[in-house]
């Protein structure tokens, strides 16, 4: 193996670099394009079938709030009046880079799910691993495990449907949708509204969603949490969970190292999280067989491939 000081080394991690640079120039493109499909006709950058599940999910949100309004109203008809203002305020949703960016990386992770059923025959809700760890010994981390389960059970279902429930949005965004809709009722916000956001506030659980869930088990794992790096053992979603958890990165900046074109941050990412650069390469080509993995990537020890990607954060995600 070359020295880790060797000009061939130096010129690796250079390109490496300049790699990660252009995957993340992508990257910060998706919010302003994504907005722009999701009010126009035009999906010729994005395929359709992500498009309609942002869509979806978007319109679901303000149903469930505009319901919410509707019941603390009084109203008989809360579905139909869900119905006559959703386009609207969904539409008005559309304007946030941040919601779009969750339901965008939603979308991505279910498209992942379903592609890894279909070539691999990974359960989308009960793979090997969290199949393993409901059995544990430890009942703390058997019982996080089977909370994950219900809580990926449920979201395959919301996928199925191109829903989103309100509870599984995380805290900070839960906070901002709801001040979008304050945004959207403007200076005629009603007693109604008041009453229906305090509500939906006090239901809110953000500990009790999928993504706090699946959190919680990897924490739970210890040092055992390199297992959960194995995309086969551990399905899309525990894996993705892990891999944001060991990495120091967003869950959503997880998400999008998946896509064909981002091998330079997912390898990154899997070194920063503990693996060995052959274990790094099997997990890249695992969810690619098409990508080239990065050369150089062993000459970066764990914590300098950490730096590195807290140095290049994708601009709008978080």
């Amino acid at each position: 193996m070359p020295d880790a000081a060797s000009p061939e080394v130096a010129s690796d991690q250079e390109t490496l670099r300049e790699a990660l640079a252009a995957g993340d120039a992508a990257l910060e493109r998706i919010a302003p394009i994504l907005s722009h499909l999701l009010t126009t006709p035009d999906h010729s950058l994005f395929s359709d079938e992500i498009v309609a599940r942002i869509r979806g999910m978007c319109h679901h949100l303000a149903w469930q709030v505009l319901r919410a309004q509707a019941e603390a109203a009084g109203q008989a008809g809360r579905e139909a009046f869900a119905e006559r203002h959703g386009a609207a305020l969904a539409e008005h949703f559309f304007g946030s880079p941040a919601l779009l960016a969750h339901c965008h990386a939603l979308a991505i992770e279910w498209q992942l799910t379903e592609k890894l059923e279909v070539q691999y025959g990974i359960d989308p809700v009960l793979s090997p691993l969290v199949q393993e760890l409901i059995a544990d010994e430890d009942s703390s981390l058997a019982s996080a495990a089977m909370a994950s389960l219900t809580a990926q059970a449920r979201f395959a279902q919301s996928q199925r449907r191109m829903e989103l429930p309100l509870s599984e949005l995380p805290g900070d965004l839960f906070h901002h949708l709801l001040m979008g809709w304050r945004d959207y009722a403007g200076q005629v916000r009603s007693d109604a509204m008041i009453r229906a956001e305090s509500k939906l506030r006090e239901a809110f659980d953000e500990g009790a969603g999928r993504i706090a869930l699946l959190a919680r088990v990897v924490t739970g794992m210890g040092n055992e949490g390199l297992q959960a790096l194995d995309i086969d053992r551990a399905g899309a979603a525990l894996f993705l969970s892990a891999l944001a958890t060991r990495s120091g990165q967003s869950r959503t900046a997880t998400v999008l190292s998946t896509n064909h074109r981002q091998a330079a941050r997912l390898a990154l990412g899997l070194r920063a999280a503990g693996l060995e650069s052959s274990d790094v390469e099997r997990q890249v080509l695992r969810l690619d067989p098409q990508a080239e993995p990065p050369r150089g990537i062993a000459a970066f020890a764990t914590e300098e491939a950490r730096r590195l990607l807290a140095e290049t954060p994708i601009s709008g995600i978080e």
